[in-house]
């Protein structure tokens, strides 16, 4: 324990000490390559370009991410873990090929079939928790965020539960940027998610409590929707007292947390510019706005590593740090920081829209650095 806290209070103190607000020059010249960040700087999809980056804060990295392009649509996830990458990891292997094989079925890409798809992922992840919670009961607490995004033959189809965020930059009046958030955040800091709860569990005064300054669900979890945590939804995945922070006092007798998404489609407009797509970790230090301009007012290569560079930046300086040391903190020690954090930035080219571009085919998971074929010809007959 000691050596554990040491190690936080160097990486804290040092910093401190050096400490002088960093000028835009030194902003620009900072670099943000090391072995923490992942990034591909612009590649193709179907309506126009994107831009991908990764950032681990985590011993383990709890995010996983990726886009999956093919001739006539592009798939976004972003997969914010939390309890430990197990969740996160499965979604990123599943929910894509869930989604394709519904699609294939019916015949379309609808809000209903992002539904079952997600419906379809929560199940495969309750049944490896029953099978594996024998051996591994801590396999019912780990959980993840969702979002998801799809655009099919011209429309924007998003998916989410939990608070990562989908933001769309379009250009309004003497063609400056406008962002509007497309999703909603299901966190207990909001209020209305709050009113939520209580509405939904009127017999439960604990079902939000405010605890260190955070209000959490039944004093332990923030998301109201996930995909996991199944210890708050089902009885039979309750952990006992020997696991203090996941054990609850009383049975549940209806899920605390849902696996429902919030869904929400839109037809592409001419004014629609792109799309960015990140977990709650970029959101804590940039406001939708601010990551609008910084993409609207830079070029596109790289874009996805300068808005975590920038969020990277307002992490230190609220800690009174340089940026430059905040770098040399390693994994682990830097989740004090900030979090991990994935951004995925989509383009949207209108004189690409509706046309027969050839696009390559590819399935591109973030920090993996790995590059594969993507799954989108198994759906070419809807195409």
């Amino acid at each position: 324990m000691f050596s554990w806290l040491a190690r936080i209070a160097w990486a804290c103190w040092k910093p401190v000490r050096q400490y002088a607000r960093m000028s835009k020059e030194e902003v620009e010249d900072s670099s943000i390559e090391d072995s923490l960040v992942w990034g591909r700087d612009l590649e193709k999809h179907s309506y126009g370009e994107f831009s991908f980056a990764v950032v681990q804060a985590n011993e383990v990295i709890e995010d996983q991410s990726q886009v999956e392009t093919g001739n006539h649509a592009t798939f976004v996830g972003v997969y914010d873990g939390h309890g430990g990458p197990e969740a996160s990891r499965f979604i990123c292997d599943h929910l894509f090929l869930h989604l394709m094989r519904i699609a294939r079925e019916r015949g379309t890409i609808s809000e209903d079939i992002l539904r079952s798809a997600f419906s379809a992922t929560e199940d495969g992840f309750l049944t490896l928790v029953r099978r594996t919670c024998g051996i591994k009961p801590l396999i019912a607490a780990i959980g993840s965020c969702c979002l998801v995004g799809v655009i099919w033959r011209g429309t924007l189809y998003i998916a989410n539960v939990g608070d990562s965020r989908a933001v769309i930059g379009c250009v309004g009046r003497s063609n400056k940027i406008v962002a509007e958030q497309l999703t909603r955040d299901h966190n207990a800091s909001m209020e209305e998610v709050r009113q939520e709860l209580r509405t939904l569990h009127p017999d439960d005064s604990h079902i939000v409590v405010m605890k260190h300054g955070v209000w959490r669900i039944k004093g332990i979890i923030q998301v109201s929707r996930s995909i996991g945590d199944a210890y708050l939804k089902r009885p039979e995945f309750c952990l006992d007292p020997s696991f203090p922070r996941f054990h609850i006092p009383e049975p549940i007798r209806r899920p605390v947390l849902t696996a429902e998404p919030s869904v929400y489609s839109r037809v592409l407009q001419p004014n629609d510019k792109f799309v960015i797509f990140a977990s709650d970790g970029l959101w804590e230090h940039l406001t939708n706005q601010q990551a609008a301009e910084i993409v609207h007012n830079n070029p596109r290569a790289g874009i996805a590593k300068r808005l975590v560079k920038a969020a990277l930046n307002e992490a230190a300086r609220k800690r009174e740090m340089r940026y430059d040391d905040l770098k040399k903190v390693e994994k682990g020690i830097r989740r004090f920081f900030h979090d991990d954090i994935t951004v995925v930035v989509i383009f949207i080219d209108h004189e690409l829209v509706g046309k027969n571009m050839t696009v390559p085919e590819l399935s591109v998971r973030g920090f993996n650095d790995t590059v594969g074929p993507s799954s989108f010809n198994i759906i070419q007959g809807l195409m």
